[in-house]
């Protein structure tokens, strides 16, 4: 009896004590996120199920008051501060160029578009909009009067600079 091999119950051994500290981690470890837990934000979507099938919600208001806003951070788009209901852009037609194209700005009044989206991903610049640049409203959005879908205390370093002195 005593040469007989326990070989097994060591490595069954060696599997409970695994077993029990993976355990005790994972204890450790719950409790620690149930004292820092992030904060459960209600869905976008509100109470409905999110299968069902619901309305849409009404668009917001366009403002259109032609004025331009401050950007919130360095490179963002501009906002466009005109509504684009029934604005045609297809791969044929792009009714943002006909005021916004360089040879037109002067009649339009409209700010010629930058000078980046006439560059290529090569940094070449071309006669006309690079194709990756002319579909507007993937960058740029109507100005609305929405309401901010989550919280946002954001405040300009410009702004809390000229507070300081």
């Amino acid at each position: 009896m005593r040469s007989q091999d326990r070989s097994g119950l060591a490595e069954m051994r060696h599997a409970l004590i695994g077993a029990v500290a993976s355990a005790m981690l994972v204890f450790v470890c719950g409790t620690i996120y149930a004292q820092n837990a992030p904060q459960i934000v209600d869905r976008l979507t509100g109470a409905a199920s999110p299968m069902s099938e619901n309305p849409a919600p009404p668009l917001a208001r366009p403002i259109v008051n032609d004025k331009r806003v401050m950007r919130n951070y360095p490179e963002q788009p501009p906002i466009i501060p005109h509504s684009i209901e029934n604005y045609q852009l297809t791969l044929e037609t792009n009714r943002c160029l006909d005021c916004h194209r360089r040879q037109y700005t002067e009649g339009s009044g409209a700010p010629m578009i930058s000078v980046t989206h006439f560059m290529d991903r090569d940094g070449q610049v071309l006669a006309d909009v690079t194709p990756r640049r002319y579909f507007c409203t993937e960058c740029h959005v109507q100005q609305t009067d929405a309401a901010p879908l989550v919280p946002n205390t954001f405040t300009d370093i410009l702004v809390v600079g000229s507070e300081k002195r």
